[in-house]
């Protein structure tokens, strides 16, 4: 059985610094806790890899439809989602200190080697924020937490211009905000990330071949991608971990230095989503069936997995380190020519002008080529 590789994290969060992959967010100012900027390096590779999931949804047997929603959407769009009552993780405080934790995370986490912690309470992770010039009740919206509601509202507007016909999918790649009370582990665990979600609208009878589906076809993207099979496996999620909308839940986790961690969750979410926003709005979600000429919500599975995860466990599986003849070592990521932020290296064999000027020549020919 694999294990983790503890010594791993502080190698990767510092060569990725050093080369352009991940700096702190505001780092002159002294940084900001949990908030990261992605360098060139890093910019490059996270765009790579962005490219390749979109790349990898046409050649499903079905058709994916793409989408970008607001970051922020209207208030009633979280009210009936379940977000504003439902979206909370437990906290504890510290008695002594008033530091926060979450009292579920794992190992047990306290700041004063004092178990004095207050009773656990649910706190949103919505991130809050005010629309328009006045700051009143009427002004309230929030940042998404996930790309997924955005698509759910915009179901019949797809369904309409596109004429769609189930099985059918909606995608998003975007930003998602979760005010995370204990943020940490590099990039892994942000207040700020990216999303790779995909809704997979689906008649309800055929839903649990689907999940088979998607949960076999992301696994296998991850692995073409380059992360190590040995370090990828299936967590089906227990009854009383599921979601407030799930019907089942099976994680992709990744084996990080610290151990199993999910990469990708892969969730059969029913037609909760389209039939809270039915009631909701008002609005007629559901799809009409030229075949019995009948009217049903669609089953929705989803496969969402995170992108700047993925950026961080392909840093972790492609690191290397080399001995070379002179005895020395260097340090390497092996990624694949799809996904490396430098593909093609020019070098002149002196600095002499017309050797450089026929290297920008073929700089310039390359790049309109790849």
């Amino acid at each position: 059985m694999e294990k983790p590789d503890k010594e791993l994290f502080e190698k990767i969060v510092k060569i990725a610094q050093n080369r352009g992959f991940v700096f702190n967010a505001s780092s002159i100012y002294g940084g900001l806790r949990s908030s990261y900027d992605y360098g060139p390096l890093g910019t490059l590779l996270k765009n790579n890899i962005a490219e390749l999931w979109w790349k990898s949804l046409k050649t499903t047997e079905v058709k994916i439809y793409p989408v970008d929603t607001a970051i922020i959407q209207s208030t009633e769009v979280w009210k009936a989602s379940g977000h504003l009552s439902e979206f909370t993780d437990p906290m504890v405080e510290c008695k002594n200190c008033n530091s926060r934790f979450r009292s579920d995370s794992e190992p047990e986490v306290t700041c004063c080697d004092t178990q004095d912690l207050t009773e656990p309470k649910n706190f949103n992770l919505m991130f809050e924020t005010n629309l328009g010039p006045v700051q009143n009740e009427n002004s309230q919206v929030y940042l998404r937490p996930e790309t997924a509601q955005g698509i759910f509202v915009n179901f019949e507007n797809v369904l309409r211009t596109m004429r769609a016909k189930l099985p059918f999918g909606i995608a998003n790649i975007g930003k998602s905000f979760r005010n995370e009370i204990t943020p940490g582990q590099f990039v892994f665990r942000t207040r700020e990330f990216e999303q790779m979600e995909i809704e997979f609208f689906c008649k309800e009878d055929e839903s649990e071949e689907w999940m088979k589906y998607w949960t076999q076809k992301r696994l296998d993207w991850y692995i073409k991608l380059g992360l190590k099979k040995n370090l990828l496996r299936l967590r089906p999620h227990e009854a009383d971990e599921l979601a407030h909308y799930a019907k089942s839940t099976t994680d992709i986790e990744y084996l990080y230095p610290w151990g199993w961690g999910e990469l990708e969750g892969v969730a059969n979410r029913g037609n909760y989503d389209l039939a809270a926003h039915q009631e909701k709005s008002g609005k007629d979600l559901t799809y009409f069936d030229p075949k019995d000429n009948s009217k049903h919500l669609p089953t929705v599975i989803e496969p969402a997995g995170g992108l700047t995860r993925t950026v961080f466990a392909i840093l972790l599986s492609t690191y290397e380190e080399e001995q070379l003849e002179n005895g020395d070592s260097r340090t390497l990521f092996k990624m694949s020519f799809e996904i490396a932020p430098i593909q093609i290296a020019i070098l002149p064999l002196s600095k002499k002008e017309e050797l450089i000027n026929v290297c920008n020549q073929i700089d310039s020919l390359l790049g309109t080529t790849l």
